[in-house]
């Protein structure tokens, strides 16, 4: 793990990695919390007692549209941790199928991003 930590220092410099780093941990935090809200969110709209059809109607699309935000709050909460994860490990901005390095820019863009453009075109 030296040998990969001490390449990747090479290939981006620590100031350069603190600054992912940190930018990643913010959007971990607000992820969290949004995910929390979304949650109590759907809580309360289950405590709604909907009176009749069109409420309930109202209700239902209102849980399905707090449970999508959510999922997707949380897909990108797991891409975040993972991006974290790469960082300890000394593998951050490589790329995870085919272990070349990750355009700077697209890591600027993109900081949680697990793949390199060529192999993100052949994966979609």
């Amino acid at each position: 793990m030296a040998n990969k930590i001490e390449n990747l220092s090479r290939d981006m410099d620590k100031k350069k990695l603190d600054s992912f780093r940190k930018r990643l941990e913010e959007r971990q935090q607000m992820l969290r919390k949004a995910v929390s809200r979304t949650e109590e969110d759907g809580r309360v709209a289950d405590q709604d007692s909907a009176q009749d059809i069109a409420d309930r109607a109202a209700n239902s699309y209102t849980k399905e549209f707090l449970f999508s935000v959510s999922n997707n709050d949380r897909q990108l909460l797991n891409m975040v941790e993972s991006a974290l994860q790469r960082i300890r490990e000394g593998s951050f901005g490589e790329c995870v199928s085919c272990g070349n390095e990750i355009n700077s820019k697209r890591l600027e863009a993109v900081p949680w991003t697990r793949y390199c453009i060529a192999c993100q075109e052949k994966k979609e």
